[in-house]
């Protein structure tokens, strides 16, 4: 059980990370009127982003990209957050450092823990969600210089590798939009309905939280085209690679379709021109060499090569 309390005048933070059900029986003890399908939700890993709003709080459940190096790809990592009067609840699994470090910079620094306990439950609540949302924005950017960096490699490195890394990052790109496009619903709602349990200036800085959501939206969008552009790019090397690697064999089939056919009439058992002369063997491989160098030079002249 990982259940820390911050109390503050009228105020208290409740942090669990890894929600156990002895967690969930001290939160029934402690809030009585929440509903127990929220508390059960609280378990679920798999819950959708959703906002459920009753009489005297707000459950919110939200999902923030968390990068998973082995895979190469960002997993969406759950926050539960029941919001009422005097009170923030706050779940997840831990791995979401800016809730655990501004848990940390709350509970240890005096200045920190006015700032955003002194003016109610709201303000906390705002300060999870903002810091949240801007933690964002570094996974996008190195989306951007991983993007970049293919972009640079795609003429000299391996065909293979470049498309190994291009499909990497589409997924990538994917995951993020997946994860992002539903947190633009719950904090436009929270912006725009009043609630008694949250002051109601907040709604200017809620409206700043959306800006930059929506700007992350905006910024997966464009890395979701760019990468769809440089794919058009790496399939249209690969053809043209492709195409050259082939225009080679067929060149190399075409010369040697004449000198099989010389080996093979010289390979029959019946009388032939120059059978019986000492240098035949030489005379048919200067044929052959003369005719193959002859198709070579009409092919350059032709500018097949």
């Amino acid at each position: 059980m990982a259940t820390q309390i911050i109390q503050h005048g009228r105020v208290t933070w409740v942090n669990i990370e890894r929600v156990t059900p002895e967690d969930i029986h001290q939160l029934r003890e402690m809030f009585p009127h929440f509903h127990p399908l929220d508390l059960e939700d609280l378990q679920s890993r798999i819950e959708r982003p959703k906002l459920d709003e009753y009489d005297d709080y707000l459950f919110v459940v939200m999902q923030f990209p968390l990068w998973d190096p082995v895979q190469r790809v960002s997993r969406a990592a759950e926050v539960d957050m029941f919001v009422g009067s005097g009170y923030l609840v706050t779940a997840s699994d831990g791995s979401l450092k800016p809730l655990r470090h501004l848990f940390e910079q709350v509970q240890t620094n005096p200045e920190v823990r006015e700032q955003f306990m002194g003016r109610g439950a709201s303000k906390i609540f705002y300060g999870v969600v903002d810091r949240l949302v801007d933690y964002i924005l570094p996974i996008l950017y190195k989306v951007d210089a991983n993007i970049r960096h293919l972009e640079e490699e795609i003429f000299i490195e391996d065909s293979r590798q470049v498309m190994q890394d291009l499909s990497f990052i589409r997924r990538d790109i994917i995951a993020l939009r997946r994860i992002i496009r539903p947190q633009i619903a719950i904090v436009e709602n929270l912006e725009k309905v009043d609630r008694p349990f949250i002051r109601e200036e907040l709604d200017v800085y809620f409206g700043d939280i959306l800006d930059h959501v929506v700007k992350e939206w905006e910024v997966v969008e464009d890395h979701l085209e760019v990468i769809n552009g440089i794919a058009d790019m790496a399939n249209a090397l690969v053809s043209y690679r492709l195409n050259e690697v082939m225009q080679i064999l067929t060149v190399i089939s075409v010369i040697m379709l004449p000198l099989t056919l010389i080996s093979g009439i010289y390979g029959m058992n019946v009388f032939l021109p120059l059978q019986e002369h000492p240098d035949a063997f030489m005379m048919v491989i200067g044929l052959m060499f003369s005719i193959a160098l002859s198709m070579l030079l009409y092919f350059r002249h032709r500018g097949w090569l």
